[in-house]
This record gives structure tokens, C-alpha cells and sequence, in this order.
């Protein structure tokens, strides 16, 4: 049995971490966030030491290691901004690292960690999950066997309403969640060129608040992607049923269906880690490569080929 530690215990996906940890019969033994909102551990694992303070955590941490019952996983489910700083804590205590999506905010980030990979003999591998969808892996699947010429037509629509809360949390501030594009967009980025191929043309025509989108060429596709939080901005057919997210792959035409299946894929994804499998760090470069881009790109407007909820009104900042 392996043993783990979590870093980032009372966000929205850390409860993914510890059932995949749970399913896969190991031991989550000390977990630290600074909001101690943490009930949910009950659930999956109400022995673990918990801690507000990560000095405290750290020096428990220690204590384990020196009496001879060492952590063999670090997992990160923290805010965008520091995946960096507590992978680096990982692999310098010695352990392999599991990091939630975005692994870093910064393509160079990955070189620097790539280097202390090296240096302590540990890996850090990233969570992917799309990847192992049933759904994404048919279509990779098509892709594949289609003719060497053929570029397929992509629409990629993506709206997961939010509430005034989300400008307060350290997910509205741009430099510590990277924006929309970042925060809620790049595993659709990963996705798209895992499947795809390399990205060719990388056009951003709107980045605001509350919303981004633009258009991608890759070597196998023509991507028009739209993001949003707003819920003024999902169809009217969706509002009508009470629902607050829409998620849209229009491949050619036809709409792949993509509403099931994401129940396991932390399982999944712990399991390929665990079974000696697993994306290291350096098979998120793309789309970091991707969403960096997209943050630093003056946005165009709407002219060439963009998608068609770029016409919906935009909306004002709440707290400007």
C-alpha cells in the first residue's frame, strides 16, 4: 500500500483525489489546506492528519520520514499559481508528485521542473483525464484513420456558470488562476492537440472576465472554441431546463457525445500512475505552450473565422 499526502484538501476537485486514492485500495495519511472546510475527508479517509498551516504540514511530513514511514506521493490540488512552488516541495521531500491541471502557469516553469526531476530521482506527472475519456479516445481513434490530407472541422462550446463568489476567489484573479482560458479551458487545449496534432495558428478574438474564445489551427483541424462563466451566455433550450453548464464538440457536423463518463477518470488516471503509466510533466508543454499564448495575445475582435456566441453581448465586471 502506498501512502499520500494532499495538498489542497477543500477545492472542488480534491474529493476526485482522495476517491482515487481510496479506489485504488492506498492510504491518504496527512492532508493541508487554509481553509479548514474539510468534512468531506470523513468520507474517504477521517485518520488523515489535517493542517491550516503548511509549516506544520511540512514538519509532519518529516516526522513520518524519520521514522521510517516516508510519503510515497504528494498530490496537488491547490490554486493555479502555487502548483509550482509545491511540486518543487514534493520532489525536494522525495516523493513522485500528482499535480491537477494546469500544471503551471508558465511553459519555463516545466524546464526548471524538469531539471529538479533529474536532481532528485522523482516524477511529476499530471492529470489528463480527457485523454481517457471513451468518447476522446475514438475520436483520436478516427482521426487517425482518416486520409493524411483531411482537416476536419471542429466547434469546441464549453460554459460552466459561476456566481459573483468567483471574482472574490483567487479564481477570478488573473495572475494566480491565469484567466478563463486557463483555469477552465486547458485541458480542452490538451485535448484538442492530443488528438489533433501540433497547433499551427493560435487567433484569440475575445478575453474578458468572464468569457474567452478564438480560433485554432492545428495539423489536423480547424478549431473555433468559445468559454464562458456566464450563465447569460448558455442557450436558451439549456436555461429552459434549469441547467447552468453546456458543453458542445461539434465535430463536422455532428454533435459528439461527451455528457457521461467522467465519474473515474481520477481513478483512471491514479491507476495508470500507480501501474507504472501516467503523463509526466513534460506532455503538458503543448497546452501550456497554448494557454500562455492565449493570456498574452491582444485579442482581434470579431473578424476572420470565429465562433458564433462571440456576438453575444458581453457583460460588465460585478466589482468594477
Amino acid at each position: 500500500m502506498k501512502s499520500f499526502a494532499l495538498i489542497g484538501a477543500a477545492g472542488y476537485i480534491a474529493p476526485r483525489h482522495m476517491q482515487a486514492i481510496r479506489d485504488t485500495g492506498h492510504d491518504l495519511v496527512a492532508a493541508m489546506d487554509t481553509n479548514d472546510s474539510v468534512g468531506i475527508m470523513d468520507s474517504y479517509f477521517p485518520d488523515a492528519a489535517f493542517f491550516t498551516e503548511f509549516e506544520r504540514f511540512d514538519r509532519h511530513l518529516e516526522k513520518l520520514k524519520r521514522s521510517g514511514h516516508q510519503v510515497d506521493y504528494v498530490s496537488i490540488c491547490s490554486p493555479n499559481y502555487l502548483h509550482d512552488a509545491h511540486i518543487r516541495f514534493g520532489l525536494r521531500y522525495g516523493a513522485d508528485v500528482i499535480c491537477e491541471k494546469p500544471i503551471v502557469l508558465n511553459p519555463w516553469n516545466i524546464d526548471a521542473l524538469e531539471e529538479l526531476e533529474n536532481e532528485t530521482g522523482h516524477k511529476v506527472f499530471n492529470i489528463l483525464q480527457l485523454r481517457l475519456h471513451p468518447s476522446i479516445i475514438a475520436l483520436k481513434e478516427k482521426v487517425s484513420g482518416a486520409p493524411s490530407d483531411k482537416v476536419f472541422e471542429f466547434d469546441l462550446t464549453y460554459i460552466t456558470s459561476r456566481g459573483n463568489w468567483y471574482y472574490t476567489s483567487w479564481k477570478g484573479n488573473n495572475e494566480k488562476s491565469g484567466g478563463i482560458a486557463t483555469n477552465i479551458g486547458v485541458h480542452f487545449y490538451d485535448m484538442l492537440q492530443w488528438v489533433f496534432g501540433p497547433v499551427k495558428e493560435n487567433i484569440v478574438h475575445i478575453h474578458t472576465h468572464d468569457r474567452a474564445a478564438g480560433y485554432f489551427e492545428f495539423a489536423k483541424a480547424k478549431v473555433r472554441w468559445f468559454l464562458s462563466i456566464n450563465s447569460d451566455t448558455l442557450p436558451e433550450d439549456v436555461k429552459a431546463k434549469g441547467k447552468r453548464t453546456y458543453r458542445s464538440l461539434n465535430i463536422e457536423g455532428e454533435e459528439l457525445e461527451f455528457s457521461d463518463g467522467f465519474t473515474d477518470l481520477h481513478t483512471l488516471s491514479y491507476k495508470g500512475i500507480l501501474n507504472g503509466g501516467g503523463f509526466r510533466i513534460g506532455e503538458a508543454r503543448a497546452a501550456i505552450n497554448i494557454v500562455h499564448e492565449i493570456r498574452t495575445t491582444i485579442p482581434v475582435g470579431l473578424i476572420g473565422s470565429y465562433h458564433p456566441f462571440c456576438e453575444l453581448p458581453l457583460a460588465n465586471h460585478p466589482f468594477k
